[in-house]
């Protein structure tokens, strides 16, 4: 069976709510995960963003087509993700947003900001 390649994917505004409240509330020397519990195959990501760029952004064809499969380099982790239960448990943190509409966020920013690119 071949390994997946997954990631935990946070949203930006969740990570940076999650590193306020570290800094305003959280134990001095303390460390505290951030992480949005949204674990993703790298494959479903790209073919979400492909999805939602044909929607917001469509041309003749597909995005999809754009996928490559390349060889993974050696060594390299398989699995991204870390434990954020202790800035959940301690703290009372929690992302809002999952995957897919965090992702959509974020592609339309993109979309809407390409003079600050």
């Amino acid at each position: 069976m071949a390994k997946k390649n997954v990631r935990d994917w946070l949203y930006v505004r969740d990570h940076c709510s999650g590193i306020y409240l570290a800094l305003e509330n959280g134990k001095l020397g303390e460390t505290y995960n951030i992480g949005g519990r949204n674990e993703r195959e790298n494959l479903y990501i790209a073919n979400v963003i492909c999805e939602l760029l044909d929607e917001m952004l469509p041309k003749q064809a597909s995005y999809k087509e754009q996928i490559t499969f390349v060889k993974d380099r050696p060594g390299h982790d398989f699995r991204y993700a870390i434990d954020a239960s202790k800035i959940e448990n301690e703290l009372g943190w929690k992302a809002e947003e999952n995957f897919e509409s965090g992702i959509r966020k974020t592609i339309e920013w993109y979309l809407n900001n390409k003079d600050r690119l």
